[in-house]
């Protein structure tokens, strides 16, 4: 039976699959079953930071699993509290950590530390928390409701827990707070959006507002974080001190991992919060090495050429296809080239991946690139002479 039919029969219909069978990597190249090489801008949602295959990777975790994989939270793990203490240094933040296995549930961590101050400091008078339109937080119950999507908010799954409600940009979040209100979450670059960046000055603005009236900034770094948008946090770009950040996809490499970060130290007591899973032995071993190697690639003026590279690329196939795309937005390696006619967009993304190259999809007309940090001069310059070609072959079915 072939892979798609046991897929089908197996696997619960969630995605709108591509049956390919990838059976391996070598940073931003990939190969199915037939040895077809596929260059990879969208590292797996993001999360593939290193690149697929990567050594320093790969020898850690064989290393790791030899000793110890997993132990639980009812004891102390060097290797997450090394990992804490990395992010902080790393965020430049003043912050305690808590791990679990993903960016929805970082999401929901944060949430539960937004509701426990409203409880603490306000008797839960303070509860609400409000969102913007076109923002992703994740798929349970309470993220899917925090996210500012009508189409995530489906019938099928209802009810959705009160206290959540999005606004369609910064400037209505102003008038949408009421006494209520105890935090703004938002993605400062929406991933799932539109790859559009929001505006240094509002943010800013934000976020002294929000400051001054005890109200908490949540900043959802899931996609933003560990060097995707050139620092360690888009917050360090944005020059804002947030009360409380999440992180998945990049930290692990690809091994699942989320964090929620809160300068609110105290707010939690034992009970309140935990994961059987989050923290463990692997994925913090992992996590501390892509900090340490991502680190010294931003040091040593890699990133920058590789981010450099990369959009002058991309700039230069949206000016080539001018009568395709509008002009790029993003921010370092998170970018976007919007679509003059959005109905192309799944033709471009299917056409792109037969000619051998992974591009994403964000929003309804954008076409969305996440490539690993460590991919090279070569594979962007091969990937976007395939994406060219898929491109050319478009224009020319008419």
């Amino acid at each position: 039976m072939s892979l798609e039919k046991l897929d089908r029969k197996y696997i619960l219909n969630t995605y709108d699959k591509k049956y390919v069978n990838f059976i391996k990597g070598k940073n931003s190249t990939l190969y199915d079953e037939t040895m077809k090489e596929y260059i990879d801008f969208g590292s797996g949602i993001g999360v593939v930071s290193l690149g697929h295959g990567n050594k320093d990777i790969t020898e850690i975790i064989h290393k790791q699993v030899e000793n110890i994989t997993h132990i639980s939270n009812l004891f102390s793990i060097e290797p997450q509290v090394k990992l804490a203490e990395k992010i902080v240094e790393l965020s430049g933040y003043n912050m305690s950590c808590f791990f679990a296995n993903s960016g929805a549930e970082a999401n929901e961590g944060a949430i539960k530390i937004a509701r426990k101050y409203g409880q603490k400091n306000y008797n839960g008078r303070r509860f609400k928390v409000l969102t913007l339109e076109n923002s992703f937080h994740g798929r349970t119950i309470a993220t899917a409701k925090a996210t500012g999507q009508k189409k995530v908010h489906k019938k099928d799954f209802a009810p959705y827990p009160d206290g959540f409600s999005f606004d369609s940009n910064i400037d209505k979040i102003y008038s949408s707070i009421d006494e209520e209100t105890v935090a703004v979450m938002m993605e400062l670059v929406q991933g799932e959006g539109g790859i559009y960046p929001f505006e240094i000055e509002e943010v800013q603005k934000l976020a002294k507002y929000l400051k001054q009236r005890n109200i908490l900034l949540i900043i959802d770094e899931v996609q933003t974080g560990v060097y995707r948008t050139g620092d360690f946090l888009a917050s360090n770009y944005y020059e804002i001190e947030p009360d409380i950040i999440t992180i998945a996809k990049g930290l692990g490499g690809g091994i699942s991992i989320g964090v929620v970060m809160t300068k609110h130290k105290d707010i939690f007591q034992p009970g309140d919060h935990g994961s059987t899973f989050g923290g463990n032995y692997l994925s913090c071993t992992v996590g501390l090495k892509v900090c340490e190697l991502l680190e010294e690639h931003k040091k040593s003026g890699s990133l920058n050429q590789i981010r450099d590279y990369f959009s002058y690329s991309l700039l230069k196939i949206s000016m080539d296809h001018d009568d395709i795309f509008n002009q790029m937005v993003g921010l370092g390696l998170m970018k976007g080239l919007p679509l003059k006619d959005k109905f192309l967009l799944p033709k471009i993304i299917n056409v792109a991946l037969e000619e051998g190259v992974i591009v994403l999809r964000s929003g309804r007309n954008i076409l969305r690139f996440l490539p690993p940090l460590t991919i090279s001069r070569e594979e962007i310059s091969e990937g976007f002479k395939r994406l060219d070609k898929a491109l050319k072959r478009i224009k020319n079915e008419g």
